[in-house]
């Protein structure tokens, strides 16, 4: 019979354990730099912002990387020694496929699948050297479905639940897990920015975008927090979470059960 006491609450369940966020200065990335030190890790922030990454740095007792991971030719040659390695970065541009910039297009795939790429590449090693690793992927419901008007971030996404996938079933003879959170549409600059687009490209004002586009599938009709994505992360980057791998765990508020 188990003892109660096995079923006791750590508060630090990453006590010990080094993080590296990827555009961790602001929005998603800022809650879980957060949420990950305050369970025990030591964080670092990885963001073009240098400034923004250094204040959430000194905030939280961890460290900055100012680093623009679109220049993926600098990141060849990259050893990384982190316990846990959370791919986050991104950004959005929308348009039709007739008349997507090749280059806007090219940099989306650069940012959010070859950077993540190139740095799980660079984590590897020293994770398999300690027999521990956790890869955590920030996918979305754009990962699993589509929409239009966004080629290059739904393309990218489908590829790094590919990445993610692969990453867990090489890593699972050397206790590394990888995983995909795959929120919909969260509270963040990065929304809003696309609910500005939409209204745009639909002649729609901002309210009608929540309503008629983006709430449309869901069967909560609300935003997603930054902070459930985080708490959701900050779990499969627990001993807890030591059996889950090459999963994607939606946050979507039931958007891709239809």
């Amino acid at each position: 019979m188990s003892d109660l006491q096995d079923y006791a609450v750590n508060t630090q369940p990453l006590a010990g354990k080094r993080a590296l966020i990827t555009g961790g200065a602001s929005g998603i990335g800022a809650e879980m730099v957060r949420m990950f030190a305050v369970r025990g890790a030591t964080v670092t922030v990885a963001d073009l912002n240098a400034e923004a990454a250094q204040a959430l740095a000194d905030e939280v007792g961890g460290q900055a990387w100012a680093v623009d991971l679109s220049d993926t030719t600098g990141l060849e040659n990259l050893s990384l020694d982190t316990d846990i390695l959370v791919n986050n970065a991104g950004i959005q541009r929308m348009n039709p496929l007739q008349d997507y910039v090749p280059e806007d297009w090219r940099l989306i795939h650069r940012l959010m699948l070859e950077a993540p790429f190139l740095l799980i590449r660079a984590a590897l090693p020293k994770m398999y050297e300690r027999n521990f690793g956790r890869i955590i992927n920030l996918s979305s419901a754009h990962g699993l479905v589509a929409s239009p008007f966004k080629s290059a971030y739904v393309s990218a996404k489908h590829g790094l639940e590919g990445l993610s996938k692969v990453t867990a079933l090489e890593g699972g003879a050397h206790g590394v897990t990888s995983n995909c959170v795959n929120p919909g549409f969260v509270r963040t600059p990065l929304v809003d920015k696309q609910v500005a687009d939409q209204a745009a490209l639909n002649n729609l004002t901002e309210n009608e975008v929540l309503e008629k586009i983006m709430l449309t599938e869901p069967a909560i009709k609300r935003l997603a927090e930054p902070r459930e994505v985080a708490a959701l992360a900050a779990w499969l980057a627990s001993d807890e979470a030591s059996m889950v791998t090459g999963a994607s765990y939606t946050m979507d508020g039931g958007w891709t059960a239809r």
